[in-house]
């Protein structure tokens, strides 16, 4: 099979297309031919050696969609040539409130999506969501589950609340915003490109701000009021905006710390104002399979920013490092 494998780390175009042998499915695996993989900012800090415990060579690419070539044995539930997304949270646990020590995320040290042919555990193996086509499918996986259990599990969301999602464009944001007005939330966003916040309001967006500008919390006061949820992946002072800027009672969740460390933290807000400061990474199995379900029933469609060749790997690399992308960045097999 084809397979893009990184050898070293540095410039982008140390990603090779090469000739690997096909992997067999072992007992409780299935092997799927990957119809389309997205990229996530993981690949991207893996080929600059930012990722911990990154071992070469690798084969890249946690998000995926295709169709089953191959059954391990002890396999029940699915079927040769049967349409299917992957769960790329591997080896979750049994305790749903934090993963466990063999958690570990799909492409690297596993083998992952950025080849034509994949093996893996058939517990991460689920049916396509229905009227979705490869390329949406593939963008669903590691974005929507995270934003799901943020959103879901982690704040409870309730209709009509006021939700701010930090960094809109990124595919994580992007479905935490569908996710909370599939839930009756009112949405509100911030960004660094008022076009994305204009593109954020066609998908249903009430409102949002430029973070570029300095007094963007007291404009998001004057736009939205102030929010009962605040989803954030960047951390750093947006982390303290959001305790300044949550109503009593709030919850702050963090999935994220893209522009650094948080530089202070005013714990006297925190706890006069009744605050729930939360963390998420990921999600079970069983909030994977209620994702599909809510993305089947609300009719969620995932957002594709652009689509590439596998061979074309480190040009949709460069796309995603430049920050030009709204929505998800897709590969799709020939």
């Amino acid at each position: 099979m084809k397979a893009i494998v990184l050898r070293e780390f540095g410039a982008l175009d140390h990603f090779h297309l090469e000739d690997v042998p096909d992997p067999s499915p072992g007992p409780g695996e299935v092997v799927i031919r990957i119809r389309a993989a997205a990229l996530n900012h993981r690949d991207l800090w893996i080929s600059r050696n930012k990722y911990p415990n990154v071992t070469l060579p690798a084969i890249l690419g946690s998000d995926g969609a295709g169709q089953v070539a191959a059954l391990g044995d002890g396999v029940e539930g699915l079927r040769t040539g049967q349409d299917v997304i992957i769960n790329p949270s591997l080896a979750w646990g049994s305790d749903g409130r934090a993963q466990g020590d063999r958690f570990r995320i799909l492409g690297m040290p596993d083998h992952g999506t950025f080849a034509e042919l994949i093996a893996v555990p058939a517990e991460n193996v689920f049916a396509k969501p229905a009227g979705m086509h490869f390329e949406q499918a593939a963008a669903l996986p590691l974005a929507g589950l995270t934003a799901y259990r943020a959103v879901v599990t982690k704040a409870q969301v309730q209709p009509g609340e006021v939700v701010l999602v930090t960094g809109i464009g990124a595919g994580t944001a992007i479905h935490a915003l569908l996710i909370a007005r599939a839930l009756g939330a009112r949405v509100f966003v911030t960004s660094g490109s008022d076009a994305k916040l204009d593109r954020a309001k066609e998908l249903g967006a009430e409102g949002g701000v430029n973070y570029r500008d300095p007094n963007w919390p007291e404009a998001l006061r004057k736009l939205g009021g102030t929010p009962d949820v605040v989803i954030d992946s960047a951390g750093g002072e947006t982390y303290a905006h959001a305790i300044e800027l949550l109503r009593p009672g709030g919850r702050l969740v963090n999935f994220g710390a893209t522009t650094g460390p948080v530089p202070s933290l005013n714990v006297f807000q925190v706890f006069w104002k009744q605050l729930q400061l939360l963390g998420t990474t990921m999600g079970t199995s069983a909030e994977f399979a209620a994702l599909l379900e809510l993305v089947e029933d609300r009719g969620i469609q995932p957002v594709v920013d652009q689509t590439f060749s596998l061979d074309e790997l480190p040009n949709a690399l460069r796309r995603m490092e430049q920050s030009e992308q709204f929505g998800k960045i897709v590969l799709k097999m020939e």
